[in-house]
């Protein structure tokens, strides 16, 4: 690309990626759950839940994740439905797909979809709650659509077979084609895609197999099509690991990326979120959000996708550790469990509003220390304060603390406690104290 192309498009993305989150966005998403096997009615009462009890501490996005076009059979788990080529080259099973090759939702799952309506009715009543609504797509374009030639809307009679990418193939996922975004149509068929999105008031899309591997001219693509829909759609890629090296790329024209692959209810696959972060600190900030992943808390794999159907198998310290970290870190907050089914502890940790607010006003977030299985953070809050997070995550009981002089203190501060919502105490030089294994504190410290 020319250095001045370059340089508009850099603009150009900016001013548009502005328009949406500017603060880590919140929310919940089926996948953790419900698999590919989400249902209207599911979607629904977990809206219902997030307007009743968690909007007021700034969660309001609902994602329908993927396979929504796919008719799982009832009581069906999570599935790869492996689209077969029969004699004359044509796909089974058919997923729902408009003229356009334009992937629908299915009216078996969703209902209200029926007649041509798409996910507008569903969107509408999200939006009647307060909240916000978003979809999963897959890159590309489906390969029923390219058998079926089905033409580009806008293309001038260019159709899917020519745009189509026969050798950029998802690996867990056959019924994609990449786009070659060099050939005429190809931006148009993204640009369709965002016209039917915005046509059904989507707020959020979460593109599944372009950040692994990295898929630029892709990117870009969405991008500029979210640009030409003229409504503000916020963009998450997915999956990780995003390359560190194309950090610059993906924070002008994502608006959230995974850093790693799924992340589970693992203590090990804790560990090392924390050391993707650490690659990734500093690159945050308004419009621009390194993703941890969805939060493993609650009731999760009710339909798959892995192992049986359960409440998160993190201990309560480790649930306190997981989201506490998530929130200083400044991750996007997108919530993976059934809410209905919360109980106590999950309401306790998705409703202390002091927690949230490090999430969504800190500011620089970055590791002062990790060593002899403790580890420090601190985000800068308003007028002065600091938010530290003190995490122990050693097997073992230990003592965890920070110094003032390290935060810049030179006088007695004021040791607030988020998680208790209540003051501690006033400290010179240094406060610590004993965290179990695999727990937490997140602090608030004020100057007096």
């Amino acid at each position: 690309m020319r250095k001045w192309s370059w340089l508009f498009l850099l603009l150009f993305a900016t001013r548009v990626q502005a328009q949406v989150a500017m603060t880590p966005p919140m929310g919940w998403n089926s996948y953790n759950c419900f698999g590919s096997a989400v249902h209207e009615d599911e979607v629904r009462a977990n809206a219902e839940y997030m307007a009743q009890n968690l909007s007021r501490f700034g969660w309001q996005y609902i994602v329908v994740d993927f396979l929504w076009a796919y008719d799982n059979p009832p009581g069906s788990h999570i599935g790869n439905p492996f689209q077969l080529r029969l004699q004359d080259g044509s796909y089974v099973p058919w997923l729902a797909m408009d003229e356009w090759g334009r992937l629908q939702p299915h009216v078996d799952k969703f209902p209200s979809a029926f007649g041509g309506k798409g996910f507008k009715p569903l969107a509408d009543y999200v939006h009647s709650l307060g909240l916000k609504f978003g979809i999963h797509v897959m890159r590309g374009i489906p390969r029923q659509a390219v058998w079926a030639h089905s033409p580009v809307m806008g293309a001038g009679g260019i159709t899917a077979d020519a745009i189509a990418d026969t050798n950029s193939k998802c690996p867990w996922m056959n019924h994609m084609y990449g786009l070659d975004m060099r050939k005429p149509g190809a931006q148009e068929y993204l640009n369709s895609l965002l016209a039917l999105y915005a046509g059904w008031d989507v707020d959020f899309i979460k593109v599944d197999d372009i950040s692994r591997p990295y898929s630029a001219a892709e990117i870009e693509g969405y991008r500029k099509a979210i640009a030409a829909c003229g409504r503000p759609i916020a963009l998450s890629l997915s999956p990780g690991e995003t390359p560190l090296a194309d950090s610059v790329h993906v924070k002008t024209f994502g608006n959230m990326w995974r850093m790693a692959d799924d992340f589970w209810d693992s203590w090990p696959e804790m560990l090392k979120m924390f050391d993707y972060a650490r690659k990734w600190q500093g690159v945050g900030g308004p419009g621009h959000w390194p993703d941890c992943d969805m939060l493993q808390i609650g009731k999760v794999s009710k339909r798959g996708p892995v192992g049986p159907e359960r409440y998160s198998r993190f201990t309560e310290d480790e649930l306190m550790t997981h989201f506490t970290f998530w929130c200083i870190y400044r991750s996007p907050l997108i919530i993976g469990g059934n809410l209905p089914e919360n109980r106590d502890v999950e309401k306790r940790l998705f409703s202390n509003g002091e927690v949230v607010e490090v999430n969504q006003h800190g500011s620089n977030p970055r590791q002062v220390e990790k060593a002899d299985g403790k580890m420090v953070w601190v985000s800068d809050g308003d007028a002065g304060t600091k938010y530290v997070g003190l995490f122990n995550i050693s097997d073992t009981a230990k003592e965890v603390g920070v110094d003032m002089t390290m935060l810049g203190f030179r006088h007695a501060v004021m040791v607030h406690d988020c998680w208790q919502q209540q003051d501690v105490g006033v400290f010179r030089k240094r406060y610590q104290r004993m965290l179990p294994a695999h727990g937490c504190a997140l602090l608030k410290i004020i100057s007096r």
